[in-house]
């Protein structure tokens, strides 16, 4: 004889959720205007598409694995972008026109 399971409804599956509410030092770095910081193990509400050659991938995923070495922690690959970005975005807003990013962004156009 089949056992019967009981299964939570569509109602219960789909609620609604919450939303987490960001740490006050996170406002208070946008409303100053100071650097971003790389936002580490959180739960993330928004989401980008990048697109990278294979070339790119393989030296992210090198990149990921010697800091895994380094560190001898797992570090995945949407942290170690996550990281760069904010170290680039820091720099531009410290350097500008002479920051790393608009330099390299300068010698691809």
């Amino acid at each position: 004889m089949p056992r019967r399971v009981n299964m939570p409804g569509a109602d219960e599956l789909f609620r609604p959720t919450a939303k987490s509410s960001r740490p006050a030092t996170q406002d208070a770095e946008e409303s100053t205007g100071s650097p971003a910081r790389d936002s580490g193990r959180v739960k993330h509400d928004a989401k980008i598409t990048v697109y990278v050659t294979s070339d790119e991938l393989m030296a992210l995923e090198r990149a990921r694995l010697e800091l895994r070495t380094e560190l001898g922690r797992n570090v995945d690959r949407g942290r170690l972008v996550r990281a760069a970005l904010a170290l680039a975005l820091d720099d531009l807003e410290d350097r500008g026109a002479d920051s790393d990013v608009a330099q390299r962004l300068r010698d691809v156009s």
